[in-house]
C-alpha cells in the first residue's frame, strides 16, 4: 500500500476512526463487527474495534511489536473486501504471528477461510494453483465447510505466499476464525439469495411477453406490437444478465485468467451467446430472441446453486454447532467454600482447579469434577447420544456438555482450549482435509469435460453453420447450455458431506477421506478385546498370595503402579486407598506391563514373563478359567497374583452378527490369554481369535491378512492399539480410549458404543450406493441431452431447464443421505 506525507497522518487515522465508529467495521481489516461483540485494541490511545480475536490477535501483536505505523501510515483502511490481498495479512510472515503456524514435528500448518466458492471445479482450481507454491507440502480445500487445510516447509514458503496464491486465481483467504468464517458465509448465502429472487423476478416478467408469442400463430401478432415485446424482454433481462448472472461470468474470467477451463466457462458463454445474439436480433428487427431462455437459464442454475450451498452448510452445521457449543461466560466461585458468591467472567479466564457454577439449562465452560449437586447430563453434542445421562458427586464432566435438571458446582481439571469438546473439534477440523479416490478421479473426468465440451460445441456450430446457418446460434448455445459438469463435480462430494455429517450427529466422527469407500468394501473386521468388545472396566475377583505380605499392602502397591495408567485393567484398582504411598521412575511397556519404584524399591505389575523377569521363577499355582490374571513382584520374590474378569458390552453380538451376515470374517486380538480371548470369540460365535499378541504381533497379523489381498477394519480402544491402527486399512478408535489411540485412528465412535461402528457400516453402503447412482445420471444425462442438442432437437430454454434439473437432482439425491435411520 502507498504511503503518505506525515501532513496526512492526522487525517488518515481520524478518517479511518470515524469510519470504524460511523459503520461498525473492523479497524485492522476492515470487515463488519458481528452485533453484540467486544473485541478491540488500544491504538494510540484510542479503542479501536476489531471484528474477531484473530483481528485482534494480530492487532495486538503488531502494538506490543512497536508496528503501529501501519496504522498510522495506512492511506485507506485494508481492502479485505475488494479484490487485493490486504497488506495487514503479510504481517502474518512476522515471527511472532508465523509461530503458532509450527508444528512440533516440524514444518508448519493451517486452516484457512476461503471467500467465493461457488462449486466444486473452484476447490479443482485452487488446489492446481497452490500445488506449484514451492514449499507447500500438502493441501485439501473442503467444499461442504470452504476451509483449507495447508502444510509447508517454513524454509521455502511463507504464510503471506499461500494466501497471495489463492488471490492469484480470484478467491480470498485468511486465517480461519469462526466467527467472521460464519458471518462470511451468512453474508454468502444472503447475496445468492438476491441474486436468485432478482432473476425469478426477471425471468416471470419476460415470460408475460414471451407465452403470448409461443401461443399464438405466426403472423397473429403484429410486427410492431412484436418488437416492442422484443425490446421489453430485453430490458427485462438486464438485471438478470448484468447482476444475477455476474457470479458466472466473474468465475468464468478467473478460470481464463488461471489458463483453466472450469464449470462457469460453458455457463459464461452460453448465456453471454444467447443475450447477444437476441440483442442482435433486436436491434435489426430480424431473427429469433431467447431472452425467456437466457432468464430462465440464470434463475434455474442459481437455484440449482442456491441448494447446492444449502446441502453444504447443512454438511458444516454440526461443526459450526459445537464451535458454538463452549459459553463465553462462566460463574466463578473465587473462594469457594467460604463465599458462594458466583462472580461471571470469560470462560477462557479460567484455570486448572478453579471451581465453577454451572445453572440448569447452562453449557459446561471446561471439563471437570462435580463437588455438589445430582443432575441430569445432556451429552448428544458430544457423543451423539440422546438421553441424558445422570451424574453425582465425583462424576467427572465434558466441556460442551449441557447441565439439564439442577444446579452443580465443578471444579475444573482442563483448561477451556483443552477440553474433551476443544480436542473433538481439533479433530473434526481435520476432517475432510483429504479426498477419497473416487472423489479424485471425478475431478479428474470433470476437469477434461468441460474442454472436450467447448471443442464439440464449436464443431456443432461449424457443421450447422454449413448445414443450416439460421439454426447454428441457437444449437451452439443449447450444447453449451446442456452439458452439466456441475452434477459431474457434485455427484461425489455433496453425498461425502451429506453422509459424514449425518454420522456426526449419530456418533460417528470420520476423520479420513477413505473411510467410507473403504469400509463399504471391507472383507475382515479385526476386534481388540479389552475396552471394545467387553466393558474394559475389568473387577478384581480374587487375590492370590505368594509370600508374606498381606493383601491390603499388595493392592496399596498394586494400585500405586497402576495410577498414572490409561489402560482398562488400572480401572480395577481405582477404588483401593493408597495411603500416602507414591512410585517413581515409572515405566509402561507396552503390552507387558509397569515397573515402578516404591520407597527405593523396584516392582513390576504385569504379564507373568515381565514380572519374571526381577521376580524370578513363577511358583506353581491353579489358573482360574476365564480370568484376566496380572501378577505383582519385585526383586526376587513373587508378591501376588490378581484375577479380573470383564463383561461383554452390550450391543456386542448384534453388531458381529451383523458382520458376519455380510459375509465379512470377525477376528479377535488381544494381549490376553489365549484361553480368554477364546472364551470370549466363543462366546460371540466370532470366526477367529488369537490371545497373548503382543502391538508388534498385531501390526504383523493385520499387515499378513493385507498382503494376502485382504480390506481390514480395525476396531480398537487404548494405547497399546495405536500401532495396528496406523496400518489398518481402515481403523476405528472408542471415544473413551485413549487419546493417542484416538490421534492414530481414521474414525472415533463418540459414544464408545459398537452400535455406531454398524452405523458407519450402513452409512457407507447408502453414500457408495448414492455416489454409484449420482455418478450415473450424470454420465446417461450428458450422453442423451448433448447429442439431442447437437442435433437441434432441443431448445436453449428445455437445455437450461434440463441442465439445472440435473445439478438439482444430484443434490437432492445426496441429502436422502441426511436421513438419520439406525441399523
Amino acid at each position: 500500500m502507498s504511503i503518505v506525507s506525515t501532513a496526512g497522518i492526522a487525517s488518515t487515522v481520524s478518517a479511518a476512526s470515524n469510519a470504524s465508529a460511523q459503520s461498525s467495521v473492523c479497524f485492522h481489516c476492515g470487515l463488519s463487527v458481528p452485533t453484540g461483540t467486544h473485541w478491540s485494541v488500544q491504538i494510540d490511545d484510542i479503542d479501536q474495534p476489531m471484528c474477531c480475536p484473530g483481528c485482534q490477535a494480530v492487532a495486538q501483536t503488531i502494538v506490543d511489536n512497536n508496528l503501529t505505523d501501519y496504522y498510522r501510515t495506512r492511506q485507506s483502511l485494508p481492502e479485505s473486501v475488494v479484490d487485493t490481498v490486504p497488506a495487514a495479512l503479510k504481517l502474518y510472515d512476522v515471527p511472532e504471528l508465523a509461530a503458532q503456524f509450527n508444528r512440533a514435528e516440524g514444518g508448519a500448518e493451517a486452516i484457512l477461510s476461503v471467500e467465493g466458492i461457488r462449486c466444486a471445479a473452484c476447490v479443482w482450481l485452487i488446489e492446481r494453483r497452490l500445488a506449484r507454491v514451492p514449499g507447500l507440502t500438502d493441501a485439501n480445500l473442503n467444499v461442504a465447510t470452504e476451509k483449507l487445510h495447508v502444510c509447508w516447509d517454513t524454509a521455502q514458503c511463507q504464510p503471506s505466499d499461500i494466501l497471495q496464491a489463492v488471490h492469484e486465481v480470484g478467491y480470498k483467504a485468511y486465517p480461519f476464525d469462526p466467527i467472521q468464517h460464519g458471518e462470511l458465509l451468512r453474508k454468502n448465502s444472503r447475496q445468492l439469495f438476491k441474486r436468485w429472487f432478482v432473476a425469478g423476478l426477471s425471468m416471470m416478467q419476460v415470460m408475460m411477453y414471451a407465452v403470448p408469442v409461443y401461443l399464438t400463430d405466426e403472423g397473429g401478432i403484429e410486427p410492431e406490437m412484436a418488437q416492442l415485446m422484443r425490446w421489453a424482454s430485453l430490458l427485462l433481462t438486464l438485471p438478470a444478465v448484468f447482476y444475477s448472472a455476474i457470479p458466472f461470468f466473474k468465475g468464468a474470467i478467473t478460470d481464463l485468467r488461471a489458463r483453466s477451463l472450469g464449470m462457469d466457462v460453458p455457463v459464461a458463454l452460453g448465456i453471454a451467446a444467447a443475450f447477444i445474439g437476441s440483442c442482435y436480433a433486436t436491434l435489426i428487427d430480424q431473427g429469433e430472441v431467447y431472452f425467456d431462455s437466457v432468464t430462465m437459464f440464470i434463475f434455474l442454475l442459481l437455484g440449482s446453486r442456491t441448494l447446492e450451498l444449502i446441502a453444504r452448510r447443512r454438511a458444516a452445521a454440526s461443526l459450526e454447532r459445537m464451535q458454538h457449543a463452549l459459553p463465553d461466560a462462566a460463574w466463578l466461585l473465587k473462594d469457594f467454600p467460604a463465599d458462594r458468591r458466583p462472580m461471571q467472567i470469560a470462560a477462557a479466564q479460567l484455570s486448572v482447579g478453579d471451581v465453577v457454577l454451572v445453572k440448569p439449562g447452562e453449557t459446561v465452560p471446561a471439563d471437570g469434577v462435580i463437588l455438589e449437586g445430582d443432575t441430569a447430563i445432556d451429552l448428544s453434542l458430544l457423543t451423539g447420544e440422546s438421553k441424558p445421562q445422570q451424574k453425582q458427586v465425583g462424576d467427572s464432566i465434558s466441556g460442551g456438555a449441557v447441565n439439564v435438571s439442577a444446579p452443580i458446582t465443578l471444579r475444573i481439571d482442563k483448561l477451556a482450549k483443552d477440553s474433551t469438546l476443544a480436542a473433538l473439534i481439533r479433530l473434526i477440523e481435520r476432517a475432510g482435509q483429504g479426498k477419497p479416490k473416487i472423489a479424485q478421479r471425478a475431478d479428474r473426468v470433470a476437469a477434461w469435460f468441460v474442454s472436450a465440451l467447448l471443442l464439440f460445441a464449436s464443431a456443432v456450430w461449424l457443421f450447422w453453420q454449413w448445414h443450416d446457418a439460421s439454426r447454428a446460434w441457437p444449437i451452439a448455445i443449447a450444447v453449451l447450455v446442456v452439458s452439466c459438469p456441475c452434477a459431474l463435480s457434485l455427484a461425489t462430494p455433496s453425498a461425502l458431506a451429506a453422509a459424514t455429517n449425518r454420522l456426526l450427529r449419530q456418533g460417528v466422527l470420520v476423520i479420513q477421506p477413505h473411510v467410507l469407500e473403504t469400509l463399504h468394501r471391507a472383507t475382515h473386521i479385526v476386534f481388540d478385546k479389552t475396552g471394545t468388545l467387553t466393558e474394559g472396566r475389568p473387577v478384581l475377583r480374587q487375590a492370590t498370595l505368594f509370600g508374606t505380605m498381606r493383601e491390603p499392602e499388595a493392592l496399596q502397591i498394586a494400585a500405586v503402579l497402576e495410577a498414572g495408567s490409561a489402560h482398562p485393567i488400572a480401572h480395577a484398582f481405582s477404588h483401593v486407598t493408597t495411603s500416602g504411598l507414591h512410585a517413581t521412575a515409572i515405566a509402561f511397556v507396552q503390552g507387558q506391563g509397569i515397573e515402578g519404584q516404591i520407597e527405593g524399591k523396584t516392582y513390576r505389575i504385569g504379564h507373568a514373563k515381565f514380572v519374571a523377569a526381577v521376580a524370578g521363577d513363577l511358583p506353581s499355582h491353579v489358573a482360574l478359567e476365564g480370568m484376566t490374571e496380572i501378577y505383582l513382584g519385585t526383586e526376587r520374590e513373587w508378591l501376588a497374583r490378581f484375577s479380573l474378569a470383564d463383561g461383554i458390552k452390550h450391543g456386542a453380538q448384534s453388531v458381529i452378527d451383523s458382520f458376519k451376515a455380510r459375509g465379512q470374517r470377525v477376528i479377535l486380538l488381544s494381549g490376553d490369554a489365549t484361553d480368554i480371548t477364546q472364551q470370549v470369540a466363543t462366546t460371540l460365535a466370532m470366526d477367529e481369535a488369537h490371545g497373548g499378541m503382543l502391538p508388534q504381533q498385531k501390526m504383523a497379523f493385520v499387515q499378513n491378512l493385507q498382503q494376502q489381498g485382504a480390506t481390514v477394519v480395525m476396531v480398537g480402544d487404548g494405547i497399546n492399539d495405536a500401532a495396528v491402527l496406523r496400518v489398518a486399512n481402515v481403523s476405528f478408535a472408542l471415544g473413551s480410549g485413549a487419546a493417542l489411540a484416538q490421534s492414530h485412528a481414521d474414525a472415533v465412535l463418540l459414544s464408545g458404543g459398537l452400535s455406531s461402528l454398524r452405523d458407519a457400516v450402513t452409512a457407507a453402503d447408502a453414500c457408495m450406493r448414492v455416489i454409484r447412482q449420482n455418478l450415473a445420471w450424470a454420465t446417461l444425462y450428458n450422453l442423451a441431452a448433448i447429442p439431442a442438442a447437437a442435433m437441434g432437437m432441443l431448445s436453449p430454454w428445455m437445455a437450461g431447464l434440463g441442465m439445472s434439473a440435473s445439478s438439482a437432482l444430484v443434490v437432492l439425491n445426496a441429502l436422502r443421505l441426511q436421513r438419520q435411520r439406525r441399523a
